[in-house]
């Protein structure tokens, strides 16, 4: 009876293993995923960073840029999972942290051979926000400088003429 007990909670426990294996995306950084691209073809997995620039609309899907600080990657998704999207990075704003979920594509050939992400689920981490930015108070005064100076020497022309 023990060794039955045994046999069955031994095979719970690799019928576990396997399963939490084959649940587990992999978490990758765009360096890895660029290098070792065709080790990661059709597989899941999960790449977090800032949306940059616009979130374009294709009919019932659309393509949003990832950028995690190093390199951009391409994801293809549902519109559906974008409409919490507020902030594209760009000057003007810092993007939304996310998290994709998704099939990793060497090459897709619905996209033309290029290399991307088929999301399947996004996560917020961290809203976007705009970023206020003040005129530098160097160049204000540079520029103010510089137009006495051009005042200055037509003025003088004015009188060199005359």
């Amino acid at each position: 009876m023990k060794n039955h007990t045994l046999h069955l909670i031994i095979f719970v426990l690799s019928i576990l293993f396997v399963c939490s294996g084959i649940s587990w995306a992999a978490d990758l950084s765009s360096a890895d995923l660029i290098a070792h691209a065709k080790d990661y073809n059709a597989k899941t997995i999960v790449y977090r960073g800032e949306v940059i620039g616009d979130v374009m609309l294709r009919g019932d899907h659309a393509w949003i840029n990832i950028h995690d600080g190093v390199n951009a990657i391409g994801v293809w998704v549902n519109a559906a999972l974008v409409k919490d999207i507020q902030f594209g990075g760009s000057y003007k704003s810092a993007g939304d942290k996310v998290e994709i979920t998704g099939i990793f594509n060497h090459a897709c050939l619905e996209h033309g051979g290029d290399l991307d992400i088929h999301g399947q689920a996004i996560r917020m981490i961290k809203a976007g926000e705009e970023i206020k930015r003040l005129p530098d108070k160097g160049k204000i005064n540079l520029a103010i400088v510089l137009c006495g100076v051009i005042i200055s020497l037509w003025i003088l022309t004015l009188f060199l003429r005359k």
